[in-house]
């Protein structure tokens, strides 16, 4: 390969990159700064960055395609990795994980291919906007070490349509 193919390859590589990759909305409901989020761990960003939902659906989805890593065993959190590498985790609510599950329904099984929208976790929102100390549900990358660019989007979100965010690895 000579020197203006390698240079034609890094452009449309570039090119591509730099388009970024959208995350879509894992629920539906309204998009919520991180830092709002009542628990130290999300709004400080300790476990990534990214952005909170006021849930108004009855299920979460995957918001790209990719494989899931982790769910967790109250069935109210969990983990994917995009086909692109980008680590994202999706917490519904604060403190959830008291429930032990109640309110909740694996539908997905961790290793799991999905695609953009596949259902991976149902809820009964009326019984966790009663129990739970806050619904509004975090979804963040985890390996922000891996990304050169976030853009976080704002408003009202449809659950597998609207993006979220979108990054520039």
């Amino acid at each position: 390969m000579g020197l203006f193919d390698k240079l034609k390859k890094l452009v449309s590589e570039d090119s591509v990159e730099n388009a970024g990759y959208e995350i879509v909305a894992p629920l539906s409901g309204e998009i919520v700064p991180i830092e709002d989020v009542p628990d130290v761990v999300f709004a400080e960003k300790i476990v990534g960055d990214g952005i909170a939902i006021k849930p108004s659906g009855n299920k979460m989805v995957a918001p790209c395609d990719g494989t899931i890593g982790k769910i967790f065993e109250t069935n109210h959190a969990f983990s994917l990795e995009s086909d692109n590498g980008i680590e994202l985790f999706v917490h519904f609510g604060v403190d959830t994980v008291e429930l032990k599950g109640e309110g909740f329904k694996r539908i997905a099984e961790e290793g799991q291919q999905v695609k953009k929208g596949d259902t991976i976790i149902e809820f009964d929102l009326s019984l966790l906007q009663e129990k739970a100390k806050s619904v509004l549900t975090p979804v963040v990358i985890s390996n922000m070490d891996e990304v050169k660019e976030l853009q976080k989007m704002s408003g009202p979100v449809t659950v597998a349509e609207t993006p979220v965010l979108r990054v520039t690895k």
